[in-house]
């Protein structure tokens, strides 16, 4: 018998994976938090698995997301990721994950670290929802327009409401694993 999945995750055997191993588990690591960061950012207006597929060409082209790299990277660096076909080559993009690299040093400064920050929104605990199919689950809430409108006040690019909720879905700061699909309880 096989275990039930939330729905957009079936039929792809790295959508599966992913959602088994990764999506939704709550991730307190700075380095991590910054890599889901990078490819929600990337992701924007394209399919997750597009960046999904790209995972390791992005890791590879960007230092592993060495943050403290990224926050360096001069015009060479960014021209040469420019021309790199195994990632998203959105000029936008390429230079917002520069700045969010440097706004992403800025709050570990003054919170101590990322996971600090982004966890007080939801008082270092996952909102735990109870959606029986993921197409109920919604795309923004007023949770992520709040956190939305303060890393972009923090300087953060490509950090709209959805991709801010596709981040908070994917780091585990809420569930919203259908409740039938064997991750639900596990996460």
């Amino acid at each position: 018998m096989s275990k039930h999945r939330c729905g957009w995750c079936e039929g792809d055997p790295l959508y599966e994976a992913y959602h088994d191993l990764e999506w939704g588990v709550p991730v307190k690591d700075d380095a991590t938090l910054f890599e889901f960061l990078i490819l929600e950012t990337f992701q924007a207006g394209l399919s997750w698995i597009t960046v999904l597929r790209k995972r390791e060409n992005f890791r590879s082209a960007f230092d592993n997301f060495d943050y403290h790299k990224i926050a360096g990277y001069d015009q060479n660096k960014i021209d040469e990721l420019l021309q790199n076909p195994g990632i998203i080559r959105n000029k936008l993009k390429v230079h917002a994950t520069v700045s969010n690299a440097q706004a992403f040093l800025d709050v570990q400064r003054e919170f101590g670290s990322f996971s600090e920050y982004i966890w007080g929104f939801v008082d270092g605990k996952p909102i735990k929802n109870t959606w029986k199919n993921y197409k109920d689950a919604p795309a923004t809430t007023s949770l992520s327009d709040t956190l939305s409108k303060d890393l972009k006040k923090r300087g953060f690019k490509f950090v709209g409401s959805t991709v801010v909720y596709a981040h908070m879905q994917a780091t585990g700061m809420v569930n919203d694993h259908e409740v039938n699909c064997f991750r639900y309880s596990e996460v």
